[in-house]
């Protein structure tokens, strides 16, 4: 993928922030909880189940293992991201469900802009502290409390998540979701944006990033992340990721 990224320095431990630039259409999950603020480009995504607008300004909120797929595009987009930490998060919202698409002019994304502000002029830490108070407590007046999977489609990605480097077949899967596979590729696909079996293959090169950011040598991690070899690992990584994992390690 034709991606350029830069790694923004914020001073508040837990927390990251990247600004990037992408000329093709992206598909993958979010591997953080993100607020993501769209800075120039226009382009239509799929996410959580339906299609948004993204335009300068606009805002939006997603969880660890949400699927972001573009439909289309105008052009390059340009983006910047805030990555909080789970724990932060969860400490205001708990663990439901919470995802949404802000217009530039809705005045729930305030808080959230002027965090954005502040990371883009690099701002002290004291500053930043403030303002992602601000951004957490803004979190907690969008959610609603509603769940937006169903009840099969969470207990299959729980079982996904829980064992993603074990080996799943789709009659266990079906069986712990309680449907049959049919109705439950199906459901899954509609909710979650892409069937079971890619979901599972993105979330275990994610676990193969955190890996690598960690140390871990390239060639040790294709069994720890349930991939068969260092080929498949290298296939799939390539892929998704748009560099080979020993290219990632280096940039890591």
């Amino acid at each position: 993928m034709a991606a350029r990224i830069e790694h923004l320095g914020i001073s508040v431990p837990g927390y990251q922030a990247v600004r990037t630039s992408v000329d093709v259409p992206y598909v993958g999950l979010k591997d953080a909880f993100c607020i993501t603020r769209f800075e120039s480009g226009r382009s239509e995504f799929w996410a959580n189940g339906r299609v948004w607008s993204g335009r300068p300004g606009v805002v939006v909120i997603q969880q660890p293992g949400d699927v972001h797929r573009d439909v289309t595009r105008d052009g390059p987009i340009a983006y910047q991201v805030l990555r909080f930490p789970a724990h932060a998060v969860e400490r205001v919202i708990g663990r439901i469900e919470l995802h949404a698409c802000l217009a530039a002019s809705d005045t729930r994304a305030a808080a959230f802009q002027r965090l954005h502000d502040a990371v883009a002029a690099r701002a002290d830490r004291f500053t930043l502290e403030c303002l992602i108070a601000e951004a957490l407590d803004a979190l907690a007046g969008i959610s609603d409390g509603r769940e937006l999977l169903t009840r099969p489609v969470r207990r299959a990605l729980a079982m996904i998540r829980e064992r993603v480097a074990d080996p799943i077949t789709l009659d266990e899967l079906a069986r712990h979701a309680g449907l049959d596979k049919f109705h439950l590729c199906r459901a899954f696909r509609a909710q979650v944006g892409m069937p079971p079996h890619a979901y599972l293959t993105h979330l275990r090169i994610m676990h193969a990033k955190e890996l690598l950011a960690a140390g871990a040598r390239a060639k040790d991690i294709a069994p720890q992340v349930g991939l068969y070899d260092q080929s498949q690992l290298n296939r799939h990584f390539r892929r998704i990721v748009g560099m080979t994992p020993g290219e990632f390690a280096r940039h890591a």
